[in-house]
């Protein structure tokens, strides 16, 4: 259930810091900077002309391999996730992440250094309020590894997590966090770690430039021979490099004795960012890494849009429409008695919501049927359809140059039938970005406040002179 709770909230002013990219060793600078009410998390890459606009939201995950790691527009941003669980942790919700290169600096490896800095720029109230999902029943996900993230329901958020790499040196640890606002104090300095034989690997193929023994706990998981020590030293710039009794990799002092725990804790808060809202409910992670993390956000994103999808766009029906017969028929080519929508009363790039009064003086009520006039489902696809169209040729110039062509109905569900005198509310989303002129979309219809039908649509535009050539 999506529901309104608190205010959202930014920074105040701009601040800066700089680091060096954990695996490309160049010096990098981020600033983070105030964002309107319902943006989000965007990182912005400022190197590149023009600047890229990289949203925080799981469908840019393009794979986890030694981090969360999204892309754009062919730009990249590599290992997200400690930027973002510092974001979330000290309760900012719009912020713009500017950065000069694909990786953000990797500091000590923890969230610490990005909070601080937020800390600095101040956090101010905005004038809209925050949605947060409520979860009303058990939602999990296993991978194919055992590992698993499991949300039940609560009314008060928090996350535990365990981990289990099965080495003597580091063994079975857990962390708990009961309340987002001890994210500052119990989890932020928790620093990245890694193992002596992933290290090895890093290092042979040229990564981790900018790795030094004081942004990564190094766990020593098995025999370090003399050949090795001597990269370490060359590749840490090290005089001496040893194996403390814990096990630990020269002389770095844990910040709590469950550090790996705690670290793997901030990645499921940065990685579950992704979401693109607030959830509450009680986390359980289970074994958890980057891949799960994302492959849960990006169900939870599915899920939220699902659940959006089917809940009633709260429209008044008495007020202004954003387009009224005369403009629509301006974009769509459909003409009465075919011309089955009445008003459009929302239209952005990715989504639109329209309504048609249903009378008993439609043609089809004729013969579909006598004494029980009853709406025929196959109507009530194209009228949702042609809403979806205005969404499609709104993306041209000369849209009445062009015609919508159905390419494939999927998932079509009839709910409730449709009577004279119903008004109908259409809502059709984007289930993908529109390419090379073809839009799926999940299309809804209401009436009554209630829903009716439900289809995945695709349809495609085209040049009216490729069609009556054939």
């Amino acid at each position: 259930m999506i529901i309104k709770s608190e205010v959202q909230k930014t920074i105040i002013k701009e601040v800066s810091l700089k680091g060096v990219g954990l695996h490309t060793g160049e010096e990098v600078v981020l600033n983070f900077k105030p964002a309107p009410v319902n943006t989000g998390f965007v990182f912005v890459r400022i190197d590149l002309k023009p600047n890229i606009f990289i949203p925080a939201d799981a469908q840019y995950v393009i794979n986890t391999d030694r981090g969360t790691n999204l892309e754009k527009d062919g730009a990249k941003i590599q290992t997200s996730e400690h930027v973002l669980a510092a974001l979330v942790g000290i309760g900012i919700n719009n912020c713009f992440i500017e950065i000069n290169s694909s990786e953000p600096p990797i500091m000590d490896g923890s969230s610490k250094f990005f909070v601080e800095s937020l800390k600095k720029a101040g956090i101010k109230k905005q004038n809209e309020y925050l949605e947060e999902y409520v979860v009303e029943d058990v939602i999990s996900h296993i991978d194919k590894n055992g590992s698993e993230i499991i949300i039940i329901p609560s009314d008060k958020s928090s996350i535990s997590v365990l981990v289990d790499y099965k080495t003597k040196v580091l063994g079975t640890q857990n962390a708990t966090l009961e309340d987002i606002t001890d994210f500052d104090k119990e989890i932020a300095s928790s620093r990245t770690f890694s193992f002596l034989h992933e290290l090895e690997t890093l290092l042979d193929n040229g990564l981790i430039k900018g790795g030094d023994l004081n942004n990564a706990i190094v766990y020593v998981d098995k025999p370090l021979s003399k050949t090795n020590m001597e990269k370490l030293k060359v590749a840490f710039k090290k005089d001496k490099i040893s194996v403390k009794p814990n096990g630990i990799l020269d002389n770095l002092t844990l910040h709590h004795n469950n550090e790996a725990a705690r670290h793997k804790l901030l990645d499921v808060i940065g990685d579950l960012a992704l979401i693109g809202m607030k959830i509450r409910g009680r986390i359980f992670a289970y074994k958890p890494g980057h891949k799960i993390n994302t492959d849960f956000s990006k169900k939870m994103s599915l899920r939220i849009k699902n659940e959006r999808r089917l809940q009633v766009p709260n429209i008044d029906f008495y007020s202004q429409p954003l387009m009224d017969i005369t403009q629509i028929m301006k974009i769509i080519p459909h003409r009465p008695p075919f011309l089955l929508v009445d008003k459009i009363f929302e239209l952005s790039e990715t989504h639109v919501i329209g309504m048609k009064n249903v009378t008993m003086n439609e043609p089809f009520f004729q013969g579909h049927f006598p004494g029980a006039p009853i709406m025929p489902g196959v109507l009530q696809i194209e009228a949702m359809t042609q809403a979806g169209g205005v969404l499609l040729l709104s993306t041209v110039p000369d849209p009445d140059n062009y015609l919508t062509l159905f390419m494939k109905i999927d998932n079509a569900k009839f709910k409730r039938p449709v009577y004279p005198g119903d008004t109908l509310l259409f809502k059709l989303d984007l289930i993908t970005p529109i390419r090379r002129g073809i839009c799926h979309m999940k299309g809804v219809i209401f009436a009554n406040g209630n829903l009716v039908t439900e289809a995945e649509l695709m349809a495609q535009i085209i040049h009216r002179d490729k069609v009556e050539s054939k």
